[in-house]
């Protein structure tokens, strides 16, 4: 019961931090946001165009290079930010850009995490229109390129819900932010590394606001998905 207690009055603590907009909170959930953010924009602009085009285009091994895809989607965060680690650190071929324990190590990282994700997602959207919508539109008059635009305009409420599953995963992910980005405070520091250390040092409530505001965003990021798709399947 006791335990039970201090569980309670470390959530109400968490809630004060939040409402009262502690600097500490707001800095650390802001950084989280725009790398995020970044991370999710780069990915986009790469996972979509090669969706695209493995999905409009046959050739040899096309079915292994979706296979591939989509079991790189369980990639294990660590694994990326070892690579990425050896990319960036002073021996690497990227060393001398300085990038490793930096906000712009860690785009690099998440962006390398979630393009798969998005890659797959976005050639799984482009396969669930009909076949009959490219039809239609050469029937029309429509060039390969037009065709092209309108199976991808049919598809863009699956294809936005990839791009917002993809900051998802970006968001909360802990392993390449940590070994990329090594938890640095007022530079680095983001939601889950932040949780990750406040809970070792004890401080519950701080970690627990955090928490709060991580799931509250990961429910926005799901409520919008649901709502994406229900207007896609509407």
């Amino acid at each position: 019961m006791k335990r039970l207690d201090e569980i309670g009055a470390g959530f109400v603590r968490a809630i004060e931090l939040i409402l009262n907009l502690d600097p500490a909170v707001v800095e650390i959930t802001v950084r989280s946001l725009l790398i995020a953010l970044a991370s999710t924009t780069i990915a986009a602009a790469i996972a979509v165009p090669i969706g695209g085009l493995i999905h409009f285009h046959n050739f040899w091994g096309k079915r292994a290079a979706i296979n591939v895809i989509q079991t790189l989607y369980s990639l294990p965060t660590v694994t990326v930010g070892l690579l990425v680690f050896l990319l960036l650190s002073r021996s690497g071929p990227l060393g001398g850009f300085g990038l490793l324990f930096t906000p712009a190590g860690m785009v690099i990282g998440q962006t390398i995490l979630i393009v798969p994700i998005m890659t797959g997602l976005t050639i799984a959207a482009l396969s669930g229109i009909a076949d009959q919508v490219r039809d239609s539109a050469v029937s029309l008059g429509a060039s390969k390129y037009q065709a092209i635009f309108t199976i991808m305009g049919e598809a863009r409420a699956a294809m936005m819900a990839a791009v917002l599953l993809g900051f998802g995963r970006a968001l909360s992910e802990v392993g390449v932010a940590m070994m990329i980005g090594g938890n640095i405070r007022g530079y680095t520091r983001v939601l889950t590394t932040a949780i990750a250390l406040e809970t070792s040092r004890g401080d519950i409530e701080f970690s627990m606001a955090l928490g709060i505001i991580l799931v509250s965003i990961s429910l926005i990021v799901n409520l919008l998905v649901n709502r994406v798709q229900g207007r896609w399947w509407a």
